[in-house]
């Protein structure tokens, strides 16, 4: 659990990185109508959650930065009665003053004269530019400002809070890190039901319901991302979410899923075999995927970069695929793209080795900066996902058609190297075989 304290030292230090006589503004997430007279299931804007720990949607978290004030104001629905009967608890503005630590708190009504006054003679304003809505808003109360002629002062500088909240998030805390880890060991187990549950003849969305009922009984209700649950050459769709499929014995399944928990995704993959045990062609590639991931996973260290560990992983699974005869020639010739082509190796490994992983299953962070890879540090954490996907059409032999497979685990740099998080879960061939046999 986050305390209370740290959502408060975030604000503080984006009020620290802000210009001086500026407002910045961040708004909460919106309820989504899924059908008439329901929604989806609320969750929060990220950076709202990051600054707030506030869980309630129609509300507005404002900074002020003034001659020598700062000041944190929070905007959220007044307390109602009958609309609390109906659709549950609202904190409202006299509560939500004391617990989220903020200096002042109205309803979301008295938003647009009490942001007009704010910014009214402020020269700098911030929001998260792209949501539209937000800035679409605060646009029109410059404008209302503007009209009034000499009466009024508008801002004039109009900046991306993106640019400082999300450099902030990039680097977990330790109770950040806490919350991932029990994310991570959720997710892990869930897993491990699954790989317990698989068997032929059942359909891959009864190992998604698997998956789901371990996340919900240890407390994280919702999926971080849909679930991929890919029996056979289902696993060579990236983004294969059907999960209607049956699956069939000698056939691979692929899972990637994770729980959200307390705002924080897990993101795992393992591979498996329906039956429990892999064939030789599928131990074959299944070794030079697992390979792959634990060669990068030695450059991902502070002062590397990412890129460093994806060509290691690029260098492994291609020679692999060299050595089972499924590309031809040289190293060099299939890493290096011809004129015109792309790289040989990419029609079986088309992605990125990962990603930041947070509050958001693909988090935020620039992955560059001066236009340079940027180097890991401490508190970084990020994906680790190197696969092999042949499809069924594929000019190979006929023995390792049909099959994909990805293995993705979730680390966090440390001082020296990095940890990783999701250790549970068995993903070396003897471990897997050994658990689902078990």
């Amino acid at each position: 659990m986050i305390k209370q304290v740290e959502f408060y030292n975030r604000r503080q230090a984006v009020l620290a990185q802000m210009a001086d006589n500026s407002v910045a503004i961040v708004e909460a997430g919106q309820e989504q109508t899924r059908s008439n007279d329901t929604e989806y299931p609320f969750r929060q804007n990220s950076d709202f959650w990051y600054l707030t720990g506030f869980n309630e949607p129609d509300a507005y978290l404002v900074l002020i930065k003034k001659a020598q004030l700062e000041e944190s104001w929070i905007f959220c629905r007044a307390k109602d009665h009958l609309a609390e009967i109906w659709n549950g608890r609202r904190m409202g503005p006299e509560l939500a003053q004391i617990e989220l630590a903020v200096d002042k708190a109205f309803t979301v009504a008295d938003f647009p004269q009490q942001i007009l006054s704010a910014l009214d003679g402020c020269e700098t304003v911030y929001w998260p530019h792209g949501q539209n809505k937000l800035e679409k808003t605060v646009l029109g109360l410059v404008q209302d400002i503007r009209n009034k002629g000499k009466l009024g002062c508008p801002p004039y500088q109009f900046n991306d809070l993106s640019r400082i909240v999300h450099e902030m998030r990039l680097i977990k805390s330790a109770s950040e890190i806490e919350v991932m880890q029990q994310a991570a060991n959720i997710s892990a187990n869930a897993h491990k039901r699954a790989m317990r549950f698989s068997d032929a003849g059942k359909f891959e969305y009864q190992l998604e319901a698997e998956i789901q009922h371990e996340f919900a009984m240890n407390g994280a209700r919702f999926v971080a991302y849909n679930s991929i649950v890919a029996g056979g050459d289902n696993a060579n769709i990236l983004h294969y979410t059907e999960n209607s499929d049956e699956l069939v014995d000698g056939d691979l399944v692929l899972i990637d899923a994770g729980c959200e928990l307390q705002g924080y995704a897990a993101d795992i993959t393992r591979t498996f075999p329906v039956n429990g045990k892999f064939s030789p062609a599928q131990k074959a590639l299944y070794q030079i995927v697992l390979d792959a991931q634990l060669e990068s996973m030695k450059l991902l260290v502070p002062g590397n970069t990412i890129k460093q560990a994806t060509d290691r992983a690029i260098e492994v699974i291609t020679q692999g695929l060299i050595d089972l005869g499924i590309l031809q020639g040289t190293l060099t010739d299939n890493i290096q793209p011809k004129e015109g082509q792309a790289p040989a190796y990419r029609q079986f490994f088309m992605h990125g080795l990962g990603h930041w992983l947070g509050l958001d299953v693909h988090d935020v962070g620039q992955y560059k900066v001066a236009q340079q890879d940027r180097q890991l540090q401490k508190g970084m954490a990020l994906t680790v996902e190197p696969g092999i996907y042949i499809s069924q059409d594929a000019d190979v032999p006929d023995e390792y058609k049909g099959i994909g497979i990805r293995i993705e685990d979730n680390i966090v740099i440390t001082e020296s190297g990095h940890t990783v998080l999701t250790t549970l879960a068995p993903k070396s061939i003897e471990d897997i075989e050994a658990w689902m046999q078990g």
